[in-house]
């Protein structure tokens, strides 16, 4: 067989069920050898940026890794900030690119750029095939340091020359991840520290969803009795009712959970990537830290590690809650609850309410979802109103890009959520800069067959900076401009579109959208710029 050929053979070994991406020159051998396949669905789409994005919101959702390719040169640097995105949101994802070959690498090429240097940064891995016999070991190293915590990017090049060499190697077979626990002695340092304190907070992050640890917390929290708060990407973890639930923190502004922090004398912070809000953010007093994580904590003085229980996180929680420990019960002062139920305007009755803001439209949203509704948020002044208003009812079922935080992901995030997830209804809530930055994936939406609800908050503006630059300078500049007709570009698309006047009418749109689940449906909401 060609070394094509066995790379598509080690993508099925993988269990790869979709590639997503766009052909070039440099990679016609693998197009041709991924038409043989019977197990790998090639989803051609608009943009590599696109093509990278589906594969990190596939890979969050599915467990597996989401596969993207490109070409060579503009190829390659169109996939790099969905690909940075991925690392750094911690998604499964391997990149492959074609490349000049051997006998152009050496001097000045047409599209020639070093990608592998390039990626790196953006990347856990970022190699170059120099061998089609190192196929097998490359692939299977590329995915294994994909999906080992914590989850990234990883980038494959393949040059162009090596491409129909022909090879007799076979796929090395699939070896699971090994778990860890951690030692008796961090166990008990552990079990002091929770003995000791008296008003312990939890904080979870995005960590408990990717291990599947969600159980294993539940059954923690209901032992200690204490706080619970979330990280923008652990939403769901515990449910909008649960009495310990103190929802989320990590906002750039009126950060209501902070006054709970600071009351606490201990945070037991499980599976929290740091990446989405620094601890000199949330933790001025530099509360001592109990850290549960499958890598050893960063530190730092706001992140004071007095304890740690490295490993994985199921087999940690399981550990912790068979000590037996007491409940640690306490009630934060000033009923702090009920002034973030009222600050994040949760469980808030909009009925006759008319007027189409961020928040009444995400308690629509929520009146309507279900545990497999699936919401993926584009970045923006949005983002964080859907951080603070909007509760999944299932853990992973909100999608928020929060370590890159690239404007660009909701759309084509909401096709690798639906084939990750095909029978969730999936709703992707987008501004309209950052819908535009990807609106071309609407043709492949469409082209797939996907039913998928889109909405657009249009208010010709980038909202989130324009408010940003008024609180420091008094003034805003630079962040207007004009936006097409949303109704006629997506009909343009051969997608329907309706504009709703007053929120009764979108809770009619979104209430037939959602049961007929069989169209494509764009939304455009006028908002107050």
């Amino acid at each position: 067989m060609k070394a094509t050929d066995l790379l598509i053979d080690c993508l099925e070994n993988e269990g790869v069920e979709y590639v997503f991406g766009i052909m070039g020159k440099e990679t016609l051998d693998l197009m041709d050898s991924l038409s043989k396949s019977k197990q790998i669905t090639y989803i051609n789409v608009r943009h590599e940026q696109g093509a990278a994005f589906m594969a990190d919101v596939y890979g969050r959702l599915s467990k597996k890794v989401g596969v993207c390719l490109a070409t060579l040169g503009p190829g390659a640097t169109n996939l790099i900030t969905g690909i940075a995105s991925a690392t750094l949101d911690h998604s499964p994802v391997v990149a492959i690119t074609g490349q000049a070959g051997f006998e152009r690498q050496h001097k000045e090429s047409h599209q020639y750029l070093d990608i592998v240097e390039m990626f790196e940064p953006a990347t856990k891995w970022s190699v170059q095939i120099k061998d089609s016999k190192t196929i097998p070991k490359i692939i299977r190293r590329g995915f294994r340091e994909a999906q080992m915590e914590k989850p990234g990017a990883v980038l494959i090049e393949l040059p162009e020359n090596l491409a129909p060499e022909k090879t007799a190697s076979q796929p090395l077979p699939f070896i699971p991840i090994p778990k860890s626990k951690p030692t008796v002695e961090a166990m008990e340092a552990a079990r002091i520290l929770i003995e000791q304190s008296q008003k312990p907070v939890i904080i979870v992050g995005n960590g408990v969803v990717r291990q599947d640890a969600v159980a294993e917390l539940h059954t923690f929290v209901k032992q200690l009795q204490s706080p619970v708060i979330h990280s923008f990407m652990a939403k769901g973890i515990l449910p909008k009712d649960h009495p310990l639930n103190y929802f989320t923190f990590g906002l750039m502004k009126k950060d209501e959970a902070l006054p709970l922090i600071d009351e606490s004398d201990l945070l037991i912070v499980i599976g929290y990537d740091v990446i989405e809000k620094p601890p000199m953010d949330w933790n001025k007093r530099k509360c001592p830290i109990l850290h549960l994580d499958p890598l050893p904590a960063e530190t730092d003085e706001y992140y004071p590690v007095k304890a740690e229980l490295i490993g994985d996180l199921n087999e940690t929680l399981q550990a912790l809650t068979q000590l037996e420990l007491p409940s640690k019960q306490w009630v934060p002062t000033g009923n702090l609850k009920e002034r973030m139920e009222t600050m994040y305007q949760i469980n808030q009755d909009v009925k006759g309410k008319q007027a189409l803001s961020i928040e009444n439209i995400l308690t629509v949203i929520e009146s309507h979802s279900t545990e497999k509704t699936i919401v993926v948020s584009d970045v923006g002044a949005h983002k964080l109103a859907i951080a603070r208003t909007y509760p999944p009812k299932q853990a992973g079922r909100l999608i928020i890009s929060n370590g890159l935080a690239s404007m660009g992901i909701a759309l084509p995030g909401s096709i690798g959520a639906k084939l990750a997830c095909p029978d969730a209804p999936v709703i992707c809530i987008t501004g309209d800069g950052g819908a535009l930055m990807n609106i071309s994936e609407l043709e492949t939406a469409n082209r797939l067959g996907l039913s998928i609800i889109v909405i657009v908050l249009n208010n010709l503006t980038l909202k989130l900076e324009e408010q940003m630059m008024e609180e420091k300078f008094y003034h805003s500049f630079g962040a207007n401009f004009g936006n097409p007709d949303f109704l006629k570009l997506a009909e343009s698309f051969g997608v329907k579109g309706v504009r709703p006047t007053h929120l009764n009418e979108f809770d009619q749109v979104l209430k037939e959208a959602i049961n007929s689940d069989e169209e494509l449906l764009l939304i455009d909401i006028q908002m107050p710029s």
